[in-house]
């Protein structure tokens, strides 16, 4: 007997009414409308605490604006959500949310959101009607408040910028699906109110030099699937690149390379859904992230990211209906499917050549190290040809279950399927049901730490159909909802991110009870006499295992291994798969 529980969606649970204080804003020149990027003509950008006053500000003045406080994150404070909605909103608006200061020292989004947000309240720049705008100011807030000079290394400007790690020292993108933070659960919140159709992630990057200012980095889309890939890859990119060439804003490819020239040829991003656009691709939303050039003046990052902004909006408005009909098709493509791939990898025999305009590449001994080192020549600029390898094909794939059962024990996993709208019910009394059961048989892992974490990878499972009793609040899960994609690439343990990788299952990695050789000698024996088949293998394998017949304790490990009195648990995953 199943019992159902209907989960009210968190965005409900945890959006707060708007801030109703009015406090003074001439701390940050309000009365003159101008955030400190203006003040500073480039040189500087607000601060965590000028930054909300602002969008209060905002949203006092104008009837179009709102400001919302989120959940709360791991420095206390809670997250915002703005939105600007037409003055006379159509139906089923397409819907763009922005994100930024995911790494506040990457600080050019949160100005240019800023400015965009102004120029719609002073009427300077128009929003289409069906399209509502919604952004996170600064999505990082302890890693805001956390301000330097110096962390960001090589970055030029602005004069003073957040710090990568939160309040507890996380990435927070990194933090997606393991979701160890606040924020996390607050972005959750945000996203699955909204429900956007295109998401946007601000950043700035390094890595190599070249002459652009913008490079983008939408989500892998071969790993996008369905119509939405096809929309993306032929239609979206090429009308966002031709549209910022049209403004003189060239723009590149994410130039995926580290400490050599780009001339070589460069891989697409693989953005598995650890990282935002790899998330928001499991809801099939149109992702990307900009990558302004670290290198490039700060005002000039700044104005790009703000063209760049304006660029998506007019395109997504332009291209509505095709992409809120891909997302259908998408969603309804992966509910039918019998097949699910994943574990997406570059496919090295499949590229696209496109002109680059880069900087020649010198070749040089450190003056430090007395060891080879480069430099990337400004005054030397090319425009040639480069191989850009943006196809990625799958390494594995599960034919899709009915559901999966979830012990309720395992309560942290429970609780984020809550965050993220997974709709579950639970047993009403004990029940005994045939299931497929996993058994890890193989996987590597990190020798440093990742994010709090000593990641897993490489995963080998077996499996094997076994009738299980499951006790009253266990959980099901039926997959054939909008999150069939979350669920697959998180409780399947061979996917790159499940939650098996990110080690909530690591107590089953561990063998609880084991024997006493002296003891187990005598009984061993009496389970090879008593087992013709298993001891013929036991045999077999001591003649042609020369490292195993040299090992007397691997030796009794194996018959103790086959026998009944080796645990079941050890090694078992123990979320398991309906199939009928």
């Amino acid at each position: 007997m199943l019992r159902y529980l209907f989960l009210i969606p968190v965005s409900v649970l945890f959006l707060a009414c708007e801030p109703s204080s009015k406090k003074e804003t001439s701390e940050v020149a309000l009365e003159k409308f101008e955030i400190a990027f203006e003040r500073s003509n480039g040189d500087s950008t607000s601060t965590y605490q000028e930054v909300i006053q602002f969008y209060k500000f905002l949203s006092d003045k104008d009837d179009r604006i709102s400001l919302k406080e989120v959940y709360e994150t791991d420095h206390g404070e809670p997250l915002h959500l703005v939105k600007f909605t037409p003055a006379e909103p159509k139906a089923k608006p397409l819907k763009v949310l922005i994100n930024n200061g995911i790494h506040p020292g990457e600080s050019d989004g949160i100005d240019a959101t800023m400015l965009l947000f102004k120029a719609l309240s002073a009427n300077e720049w128009d929003l289409p009607n069906d399209v509502v705008l919604y952004a996170i100011p600064i999505y990082n807030v302890g890693g805001a408040l956390n301000r330097n000079s110096t962390s960001r290394t090589n970055q030029n400007g602005p004069a003073a910028y957040g710090f990568r790690g939160n309040a507890r020292n996380f990435d927070l993108n990194r933090d997606f699906i393991k979701s160890d933070t606040k924020n996390s659960k607050a972005f959750y919140s945000i996203y699955h109110q909204v429900n956007p159709d295109v998401f946007v992630d601000t950043h700035v990057s390094n890595g190599a030099d070249y002459q652009y200012t913008l490079t983008h980095l939408f989500t892998q889309h071969n790993k996008l699937g369905g119509e939405l890939s096809k929309h993306l890859e032929n239609e979206f990119i090429p009308a966002v690149e031709d549209h910022l060439s049209e403004k003189d804003w060239e723009i590149t490819p994410y130039v995926n390379v580290n400490n050599e020239s780009p001339e070589k040829g460069f891989t697409q991003f693989n953005d598995s859904p650890r990282y935002s656009t790899g998330y928001t691709s499991l809801w099939n939303t149109l992702g990307l992230m900009i990558e302004t050039h670290m290198l490039k003046p700060y005002p000039k990052r700044v104005k790009g990211t703000l063209e760049m902004l304006k660029t998506l909006v007019n395109v997504s408005h332009e291209q509505k209906t095709k992409i809120q009909e891909a997302r259908e098709q998408n969603f309804q493509s992966f509910s039918d499917a019998r097949v699910y791939p994943f574990n997406f990898q570059v496919d090295s025999s499949s590229y696209r050549r496109f002109d680059f305009l880069g900087y020649e590449l010198e070749s040089l001994t450190s003056k430090i190290t007395k060891l080879p080192r480069i430099k990337f020549r400004r005054d030397q600029p090319f425009e040639r040809e480069v191989s850009y390898y943006n196809e990625f094909k799958p390494t594995d794939s599960i034919t899709v279950p009915k559901a999966y059962i979830i012990p309720k024990q395992w309560s942290k996993v429970v609780d984020l399927l809550k965050w993220n709208n997974i709709m579950y019910n639970r047993f009403g009394s004990d029940t005994v049901i045939e299931v497929e059961e996993y058994k890890i048989e193989d996987f590597k892992t990190r020798a440093s730490a990742y994010e709090g974490h000593y990641l897993h990878s490489n995963t080998k499972v077996s499996s094997k159909k076994v009738k299980r009793k499951y006790s009253q609040g266990d959980v099901m899960v039926k997959v054939n909802q909008p999150g069939v994609r979350y669920l697959l690439e998180t409780l399947e343990p061979v996917a790159v991110d499940s939650f098996f990788n990110w080690n909530f299952f690591d107590s089953i990695l561990q063998q609880k009870e084991n024997f006493s050789p002296y003891v187990f000698e005598d009984l061993a024996l009496d389970i090879l006499e008593n087992n013709s088949e298993l001891k013929a293998e036991f045999e077999e394998k001591q003649k042609n295992d020369s490292q195993f017949a040299k090992d007397w304790y691997a030796q009794l490990d194996w018959i103790h291994k086959r026998s009944k009195h080796y645990e079941t648990a050890h090694l078992t995953y123990p979320i398991v798969r309906v199939l009928n």
